[in-house]
């Protein structure tokens, strides 16, 4: 029944957005980061 209610209501549907897009910013911005960190240590040198 609940996962009736998440893939076929609005508020499910707007619920998985929510969900997967947090997923997705917790993994883009460690490595955006990590990135950005690196070109400025290689830009001191």
């Amino acid at each position: 029944m609940a996962w009736n209610l998440l893939f076929t209501s609005d508020i499910g549907l707007m619920s998985l957005f929510v969900i997967v897009f947090v997923i997705g910013m917790s993994i883009f911005f460690p490595r955006f980061i990590a990135k950005k960190m690196e070109e400025e240590s290689t830009d001191k040198k």
